[in-house]
């Protein structure tokens, strides 16, 4: 006997990321989500249909709050949040989603929203999405303890994770979030002394909110070695400042492997292992950019001195490789040669980006791979988010699915790199920095991906369809599909 719920249809979505002040928002198509929840609900009437927010629900790490865990505030954020007019439109749908009989709503944890694992802040949601409705209560399920959530759909096993769990950067230490809420319903509270947050979590709150305070876009540009941390310190040099603070976090690197292997098992709190964090260089951050083909500063500068008192010579240390010297070569010589404002950035990064994958929907990243070798053959589709890059693979004997997110996502795209007169005015917006100039555009062209997606799992016939797909437009019509795969009823 079986007791994992049934479904006719499951639809997961992630990282919606709700949460910050106005400005410091990374969710913007709220109306279009509102519409998608409130589609979900009218599916199959007479059937049962699951939606799962399958992590990053809201994001207390881009609230104004103290240390890295909230815990006396964490009630108080989650109400800021709910009560935020760009995100009460949400969770008025989902209290109408729950409302709707044969619904459940399913609500995973991942790594900005941990709060939601503290029983406080489950009564505070609980009540603001079901009142004193029992029904609606009945309907409502919380997976907080990093094992996801497993159902059937035509008797195939679908298993839904946040994908942290296998992150070394943002895994959660959910034996820690046990003991704090067992702390909170004893009327007791947390030092901030006893929580060590992950890696991430502290390059989030120590060192990426304050440069996002500046430059609203970095964390929506992807890949972030490629194009975000070597954009920021082409139109900011003083950002190498913030990179450098990041030197130490990354470390931690090493040490989260760990903990991602062997969770914390030992009675009260404990920190990570103690010096196992890996020394790291601007190199191995940023690449060529931080270390330029063994041409130093000053040989750049030897040589642009050379090439002023000989302008007919025709190459420098950057020629055979403009994504590497060859950038920092642009960057110290260009008011030699004339080169616009911006245009050594846009030769870099036609170099850098030749060969990225990382919008290519069947790449089997790190994610992947690892979420995929801990999952046993019995699952049938393995469905997560965290990277917020889609994803749609078939694996021969089962279906694995990322479903992105919902927040703007930037991309250099062949269009803006491939002239000095396209890059410009991106170049521009970016070095404006504020959200606005990013969600203006330049030229009439968006630097905003539309995109935000989702993933349904449904029962047609004897078929079960697993889909990546797009919600568009106002969110009131059903997704297009991106990539479907099927397998039969068991």
């Amino acid at each position: 006997m079986n007791d994992l719920p049934s479904y006719d249809e499951v639809h997961v979505i992630s990282d919606l990321h709700m949460g910050g002040k106005p400005g410091f928002q990374i969710l913007r198509e709220t109306t279009r989500l509102a519409n998608y929840i409130r589609w979900v609900a009218t599916q199959r009437p007479d059937g049962q249909v699951a939606l799962v927010l399958n992590g990053d629900i809201v994001d207390t790490l881009a609230e104004d709050s103290t240390g890295y865990v909230a815990v006396d505030e964490a009630v108080q954020i989650l109400t800021r949040i709910m009560a935020d007019p760009a995100f009460a439109g949400v969770f008025d749908a989902l209290a109408a989603f729950v409302a709707t009989a044969r619904r459940t709503l399913v609500l995973v944890i991942g790594n900005h929203d941990i709060e939601l694992a503290f029983p406080p802040v489950q009564r505070r949601l609980r009540a603001r999405l079901c009142g004193d409705s029992l029904e609606a209560r009945a309907r409502l399920e919380y997976s907080t303890a990093g094992a996801g959530y497993t159902c059937l759909v035509g008797g195939n096993l679908v298993h839904c994770i946040h994908g942290n769990e296998v992150d070394a950067w943002n895994y959660n230490r959910y034996e820690d979030l046990a003991r704090v809420s067992r702390r909170l319903n004893a009327g007791q509270t947390l030092a901030a002394s006893e929580w060590t947050p992950n890696a991430g979590t502290r390059m989030v709150k120590d060192v990426m909110n304050n440069v996002k305070r500046r430059y609203a876009w970095i964390d929506l540009l992807k890949p972030e070695a490629e194009a975000a941390a070597r954009t920021l310190l082409a139109i900011d040099p003083t950002q190498a400042k913030a990179i450098t603070e990041l030197f130490g976090i990354i470390g931690e690197k090493v040490v989260g492997s760990f903990e991602v292997d062997g969770r914390l098992s030992a009675d009260g709190f404990v920190p990570p292992r103690p010096g196992a964090a890996k020394a790291l260089t601007m190199q191995d951050v940023l690449g060529p950019l931080g270390q330029p083909q063994a041409h130093s500063a000053d040989d750049l500068l030897d040589q642009a001195e050379r090439d002023f008192r000989a302008p007919t010579r025709s190459t420098g240390p950057g020629d055979t490789q403009l994504g590497t010297g060859g950038y920092l070569w642009d960057l110290l010589t260009g008011w030699l040669r004339g080169l616009p404002e911006g245009e050594a950035l846009r030769r870099a990064l036609v170099d850098w980006l030749k060969d990225d994958v990382t919008y290519v929907v069947d790449n089997r990243d790190d994610t992947f791979k690892s979420v995929t070798a801990a999952i046993g053959p019995a699952i049938d589709f393995v469905v997560t988010g965290h990277t917020h890059l889609e994803r749609a693979i078939d694996m021969g004997n089962r279906y694995y699915f990322n479903t992105g997110t919902w927040i703007r996502l930037m991309q250099f795209t062949p269009e803006m790199l491939a002239s000095t007169e396209n890059f410009l005015p991106v170049y521009a917006a970016l070095k404006d920095g504020c959200m606005g100039a990013i969600d203006k555009g330049v030229n009439g062209r968006p630097l905003i991906k539309d995109q935000t997606s989702s993933v349904c799992i449904r029962r047609a016939g004897d078929q079960v369809i697993g889909t990546l797909q797009h919600v568009e437009g106002d969110g009131t019509g059903a997704p297009v599909a991106v990539r479907s795969f099927q397998r039969g009823v068991r």
